[in-house]
């Protein structure tokens, strides 16, 4: 059975989105955040699941904002081609 130790999550300022992301360890990511980025507020998104799911939804749903948002990513994710 594959590992579900991924958790999806955003960064809000407000009621807008300024960052999407995975990791294995939330608790070190929003520290991490904290430390560079400005934000009010950070939510998991649905369940934990495999790396290979959460990396699919970290990349679909930037998609999906960048066609909702005139082709720019969330304040603090990088430009990704996909």
């Amino acid at each position: 059975m594959t590992d579900r130790d991924y958790k999806k999550y955003e960064l809000k300022k407000g009621s807008k989105v300024v960052y999407r992301g995975i990791t294995n360890d939330l608790d070190r990511r929003k520290t991490e955040h904290s430390q560079d980025k400005k934000f009010t507020s950070m939510r998991q998104v649905g369940r934990s699941c495999t790396e290979e799911s959460a990396k699919n939804w970290e990349q679909k749903s930037l998609k999906t904002y960048r066609d909702n948002h005139g082709g720019k990513n969330p304040k603090y994710n990088k430009k990704k081609n996909g």
